[in-house]
């Protein structure tokens, strides 16, 4: 498979899971009970945890790349030729 093929389903993959792991671990003011400083929205998280966030949606999405890519390369799934593939 060619490298920019395994580059863009990884960066689909990490899009994926950075969007399923965005909600986990957050509290919201309004679940705390905090005032929403500047007016802001009550349901804003308190703190996001963005940087490990990312670190984690990272490693996860390598995993899940490399069992999608095994699964292609060892045919646990056939999937129909494309016509005028070589």
């Amino acid at each position: 498979m060619p490298v920019v093929s395994i580059i863009f389903i990884y960066l689909v993959v990490w899009w994926t899971v950075l969007f399923a792991i965005l909600p986990i671990g957050v509290t919201s003011h309004w679940e705390a009970g905090r005032p929403v400083p500047g007016g802001g929205d009550p349901s804003s998280p308190i703190e996001p945890k963005l940087k490990r966030k990312f670190i984690t949606t990272t490693w996860v999405s390598a995993i899940v790349t490399a069992i999608i890519l095994a699964v292609l390369h060892f045919h646990l799934i056939p999937l129909p030729q494309m016509p005028g593939a070589g």
